[in-house]
């Protein structure tokens, strides 16, 4: 019975430490973002993840860094990541859209795009900006 006991409250203790662990991983890694430290800030929204691997944010956050390091490719699998945990995310999909203008790719873009104003709240005038950008773009 006291084992019992003792072994609940253990696993208790574990399952609390390691609630307060993703809320702490992920607001370090935005102050660390913030101060423009980026690889401190990657590894911590990927100690996010391993906590919380549904971490829609942490994901959209790599995605800028990736962006900022210009490395295109991991800054589009985050962005996708982000579009299979919520396809509504308005901000991965304007950058995502972006995206794919940038690779010429005006199909998707358009497609993105498209999407973005059916669901877009806080994103329909960049939304509007980036249909002007894709019509004159795939014109050329």
């Amino acid at each position: 019975m006291i084992k019992n006991l003792f072994i609940k409250t253990i696993i208790f203790l574990f399952f609390i430490n390691t609630l307060f662990a993703k809320t702490g991983f992920f607001q370090e890694g935005i102050n660390l973002y913030n101060q423009n430290k980026l690889e401190e800030a990657k590894f911590k929204f990927e100690q996010e993840i391993v906590m919380n691997p549904k971490s829609e944010l942490s994901y959209l956050y790599l995605s800028k860094i990736f962006n900022k390091q210009d490395k295109k490719k991991l800054e589009e699998q985050n962005l996708n990541t982000v579009m299979l945990l919520n396809p509504k995310n308005e901000e991965a999909l304007y950058k995502l859209a972006k995206l794919k203008l940038l690779s010429s790719d005006y199909k998707k873009s358009k497609e993105l795009n498209k999407k973005l104003a059916s669901v877009c709240q806080k994103f329909c005038n960049l939304s509007d900006k980036l249909k002007s950008e894709i019509e004159n773009l795939s014109k050329k």
